[in-house]
């Protein structure tokens, strides 16, 4: 490629660089913008200026993919078009879209960063899916009109004032021939092939502060190399092991004092859990909150007041106070509290084809002679939970499946919780008039943006902020079980209370445990008393836990353990996004497991929220790849075999 003729403005393919310009431009502001939002959580040294230095690479990486359109355009367009008045008026038009779609790229970006404190990232992919929810918690959220209108007169402007540069002039007047096209688009258009190659999101340097690292992504590539990795091999990408040594200690790290190993090959997991006691068949409610941080709870050291509901009902319960969430969505807190399994690499198992193959509660209560039911009061098929369900054994209740009449509130996620919650009473009220047991896995939406609810109900108004919808939840709940304590059913029912994940997942380091921290309660005061356990737990441990305290016994494939049946010292927690995989042990050291096959190791400080840098332990790496190898290849075999 001659790049003195790629820089004369009389040479047709000049004009990649004048589309060129914008991108670098554009990725420039926003990044600065970025870092002056997230200038407190930023380091204030060299790191900054290579936050910006990288941030260039990766716009310009990006800009080789979005320049192919016009490389291919400006390569084979006839000199006589080209020549034409109305094509250099063309030309502005599309200068200006360009802008707009960059402009609108940012104010998207910034609108995610929001909520996430990222890039755009895998979770940027998940949501593309569902677009008629995420447009309308977008529309219902943000004034979108006046947005989108101050964003198109923007770029209008820009395109304007830039096509009156003399060099836009020039090149909109130049006049190439094909060959000399040909010698400068052809080495362009293969550069995007070589960045494939050269430049991924695995091979972009690292920094040891989360949020610098985000800040030098660029948005846009980002989300494509996502789209793209979307599933990772964990033996491709992951440090693993010898299976032999990985089946030795996966059975040591799931052990209880009541579990007898099974032989079966394949399935080093697998015991015999014996409770030795009669078996219970309680009812048992559990529901699944959205968003609730536990440090939204008094009785996790909150002063606001938002729970005061939650509150009394954690005197009451079993009451575990060092929960930690699998994953930043719902989709992996369905994961971990239905499948019992780590935070699989790449996209839930939740959103995956084959999402019936690994045992279940679904599964496990049916063998107990109950019907259990999903109630989720928006439309299941988001996230693909109907699919999941539906697979593992649950009956469906959503707001496809209920009449409209009578729904006190909507918004764009669904019913407001009063509403979802009606469901469930009326529904166990019908199943105990038919002697039936019932067991509800119950996912509400209150607690998300635009946090509208019901007006009326709390001292917040509506649409005003997480604390309203923190409060209006924890409103509904109480109410909840009020009505409930009424009906014949409450005596023998259990309550279980819990998150899906934290409200939100931005910290200083990849994976901030602090950001991980949920509650659990479980409450039946006619048959559980009060406790505080105080043990490391993680959110696959719920499952084994509830059927311990129902005195179940059965054959189990979980990857977590009954809490009550855990000895001290073998306390530990599961937490991951969709790349880093970490384990966080009882002495609150967390060993990450990297998908470029290394590995980092940090001792977390609970009371400053820190984590610091140490040499990684081979002993932690082991247990680290014993997880999340055991389980990745129990589910590969499986979704192969179902094929």
């Amino acid at each position: 490629m001659d790049i003195s003729v790629a820089k004369r403005s009389d040479h047709r393919l000049f004009g990649l660089l004048l589309f060129l310009a914008p991108i670098v431009a554009v990725g420039f502001v926003f990044r600065l913008l970025l870092v002056v939002r997230a200038w407190a959580e930023l380091p204030h040294d060299i790191t900054l200026p290579l936050v910006f230095l990288v941030g260039l690479l990766a716009d310009l990486a990006y800009a080789s993919y979005f320049l192919i359109p016009w490389a291919l355009y400006l390569v084979l367009a006839p000199q006589r078009l080209f020549a034409t008045r109305l094509h250099r008026g063309l030309m502005v038009v599309a200068l200006a879209f360009e802008l707009w779609i960059l402009l609108f790229t940012s104010a998207a970006e910034w609108i995610f960063w929001d909520e996430f404190g990222t890039r755009f990232n895998f979770i940027a992919v998940d949501y593309l899916v569902y677009t008629h929810e995420v447009i309308d918690n977008i529309l219902e959220s943000y004034p979108v009109a006046p947005i989108l209108a101050a964003l198109a007169a923007s770029a209008v402007l820009l395109a304007v004032g830039y096509a009156r540069q003399a060099r836009f002039r020039d090149w909109t007047r130049s006049a190439t021939k094909m060959s000399a096209r040909l010698r400068v688009g052809l080495p362009v258009l293969m550069i995007p092939v070589l960045t494939s190659v050269a430049l991924d999101a695995h091979s972009m340097p690292d920094f040891t502060n989360s949020y610098a690292e985000e800040l030098s992504h660029n948005g846009g590539y980002m989300f494509f190399a996502a789209f793209r990795d979307n599933e990772l091999d964990f033996h491709r990408f992951y440090l693993d092991a010898d299976p032999a040594r990985t089946d030795r200690r996966i059975r040591q790290l799931v052990t209880q004092r009541n579990a007898r190993f099974d032989s079966l090959p394949g399935t080093p997991e697998r015991r015999r859990i014996e409770n030795g006691k009669e078996e219970l068949r309680y009812n048992v409610i559990q529901i699944v909150v959205e968003s609730l941080s536990a440090d939204f709870l008094g009785a996790f050291g909150n002063r606001e007041g938002l729970t005061p509901n939650l509150d009394k009902l954690a005197r009451e319960s079993l009451l575990f106070t060092n929960m930690l969430a699998t994953g930043t969505r719902t989709v992996r807190g369905m994961e971990s509290l239905t499948l019992s399994v780590p935070p699989t690499p790449g996209r839930s198992i939740v959103k995956r084809p084959a999402n019936d193959v690994m045992q279940s509660t679904g599964t496990i209560v049916r063998d107990k002679g109950y019907t259990p039911v999903f109630f989720y009061g928006g439309y299941g098929y988001f996230d693909n939970m109907n699919d999941f369900f539906g697979r593992n054994g649950f009956a469906i209740r959503d707001r496809a499946s209920e009449p409209e009449d009578g729904i006190v509130f909507t918004n764009a996620w669904g019913v407001s919780d009063e509403d979802l919650y009606g469901w469930v009473l009326d529904d166990a009220d019908e199943r105990f008039a038919h002697g039936e047991p019932f067991f509800d896995f119950v996912m509400t939406t209150s607690n998300h943006r635009p946090y509208t609810y019901p007006a009326g109900r709390i001292d917040i108004p509506p649409g005003t902020g997480r604390a309203g919808a923190v409060k209006y939840t924890d409103y509904a709940i109480g109410k909840f079980i009020e009505a409930a304590r009424q009906r014949p059913w409450f005596d023998h029912t259990i309550f279980v209370i819990v998150a899906d994940h934290c409200a939100s997942s931005a910290g200083k380091v990849e994976l901030p445990v602090e950001r991980y921290r949920i509650p659990l309660l479980i409450y039946a005061p006619a048959l559980i008393d009060p406790q505080r356990i105080d043990g490391l737990a993680s959110q696959i441990d719920v499952a084994p836990t509830l059927f311990g305290l129902l005195n179940w016994s059965y054959a189990s494939e979980l990857f977590g353990r009954d809490l009550m049946q855990v000895s001290a010292g073998e306390h530990r927690a599961l937490i991951g996004t969709y790349q880093k995989l970490g384990l966080l042990s009882g002495d609150n050291t967390l060993t990450v497991l990297e998908p470029d096959k290394s590995t980092s190791e940090f001792v977390y400080d609970p009371a400053a929220g820190a984590q610091l840098p140490e040499q990684p332990r081979d002993a932690a790496v082991l247990d680290a790849i014993a997880y999340y190898q055991t389980a990745a290849d129990l589910y590969s075999r499986r979704a192969r075999s179902s094929q």
